[in-house]
């Protein structure tokens, strides 16, 4: 390889702002968040040792602090720099997401939290609560773990819907194997609290579950 060419792939920010962000690996694209190497380590090389560690992109999002500051030349400020950069990404996908929120589609609802809640390894369960004009007045977490009917229960979800006015109510949860295909128990949930709704004057819109990058919609599969 000539010292040119060397020069220019151990200078990511150059090579960003000559070919744009998505001419860059990731290893490139951390080593830019990371800015200096240290007297073992360029910036590529400590970007390269975050990738391996992860294994992949969705791995990535996985890493904690801790596994950040395992590689020998990340110490907490660096660590703490790549952990704000992930949780940013995270944060901008939801923000766009709830731009184009339409209450009649799934996928608007999916995009809002696809990138929040598909690379979690417990399941998260969310409620999702809108209002008479069709707006989103806010999200609560109803659980952390497996989905069950004693976690998820009408008494929960219906009381923070009243609490903030809310007269519609989407239920949201993942899949950490990244299969959104919905269980048995899943369905059984679903139309309790669909049922429940009725009686509560609450209407129940849909259920979505996220999976890696998919998602499923249990009004269109026709369990609402």
């Amino acid at each position: 390889m000539k010292i040119r060419e060397i020069q220019i792939e151990e200078r990511p920010r150059e090579r960003l702002q000559a070919a744009g962000a998505g001419a860059l690996s990731e290893e490139e694209l951390l080593a830019i968040i990371i800015s200096t190497g240290t007297k073992e380590y360029s910036a590529i090389s400590l970007g390269r040792q975050i990738v391996h560690k992860a294994r992949s992109i969705r791995g990535l999002a996985d890493l904690t602090i801790d596994d950040l500051t395992d590689i020998k030349g990340i110490g907490p400020a660096k660590a703490t720099k790549i952990y704000a950069a992930l949780e940013l990404s995270k944060r901008i996908s939801k923000s766009r997401g709830l731009a184009e929120f339409k209450v009649d589609s799934p996928e608007s609802i999916a995009k809002i939290y696809m990138e929040e809640l598909r690379y979690l390894k417990k399941e998260i369960v969310k409620l999702l609560l809108i209002d008479t004009k069709g707006n989103i007045v806010g999200d609560v977490q109803l659980s952390e773990g497996s989905l069950n009917s004693s976690i998820v229960h009408p008494r929960e979800v219906f009381k923070e819907a009243l609490i903030r006015s809310a007269n519609k109510v989407i239920i949201i949860h993942n899949h950490p194997s990244g299969d959104p295909g919905p269980s048995e128990q899943d369905i059984q949930i679903t139309r309790r609290l669909s049922e429940a709704g009725e009686i509560m004057g609450v209407e129940l819109l849909d259920h979505i579950i996220i999976g890696d990058g998919e998602f499923n919609s249990l009004r269109r599969m026709g369990y609402i």
